[in-house]
Formats: structure tokens, sequence, C-alpha cells
């Protein structure tokens, strides 16, 4: 439901804004998290998922490879970093002032936050 003034509410921006940001991953990496949870406020929008490794990677932590999973995972962020940040745009109606990535992976989670320009351009 939207909300009174015919804009999306918070929930229906944050689910539309995890649903867009596994969408692009899968198409970046050809897999996409199985979980991704986002946090909407007025200030910032923050998206956590889980479970984003693929296969290969995982088998190179496996192998002791871990800096070469991050460096790999970094290259990836930067190579969405456009995309990401017009989707939460579009979805959330505000300009992103700045963008912030990283991964963690054991537990398997990966961060992508999203700084909102103010609203009274401050």
């Amino acid at each position: 439901m939207a909300s009174h003034d015919g804009e999306p509410t918070r929930g229906q921006s944050a689910q539309a804004i995890s649903q867009a940001v596994v969408r692009l991953m899968r198409e970046y990496t050809g897999r996409g998290p199985t979980k991704a949870h986002t946090t909407v406020n007025d200030s910032v929008i923050i998206v956590v998922l889980r479970d984003t490794l693929l296969k290969a990677e995982l088998t190179l932590v496996d192998d002791g490879q871990e800096h070469a999973v991050m460096d790999m995972r970094r290259r990836f962020q930067s190579a969405m970093r456009d995309d990401l940040v017009a989707a939460v745009s579009e979805h959330s109606g505000r300009t992103v002032e700045a963008f912030l990535s990283d991964n963690a992976v054991d537990p398997d989670i990966a961060v992508e936050i999203f700084v909102l320009k103010p609203r009274d351009g401050r």
C-alpha cells in the first residue's frame, strides 16, 4: 500500500531496493544472494546480503585465498556501482551522496551502504 500522498512507503521502497540489488548481483556475477534485507531511514539505506559467494569463490576461500576473493568482490562492486546507485535513487526517490560496500567471507555477508544527500541540500 502506498502512503497517503501516493509515494511508496519505506517498506515498499526497502523491498524494491532489495529486489533490485539481488537482480543486479545476479546479472553481474551469475548468481544472486539467497537473502537480502534493506533498512531505509532519512539519511542512509543499508542492504545486508547473505550467501553471496559463488562456488568458485568458496573454493578459493577454503584454499586460503580469501584476499583474492575479497579483491574480486571489490572489483564487482566497482563495476556495479552506477547501476546500484541508480536503482536506489529510483526506488527511494533520493539522491545518493556516497556508496560504500564490503564483504565478509565467514560468515558470507555483504553490505551495501548508500548515504543519501540531505533533503535540504546541506
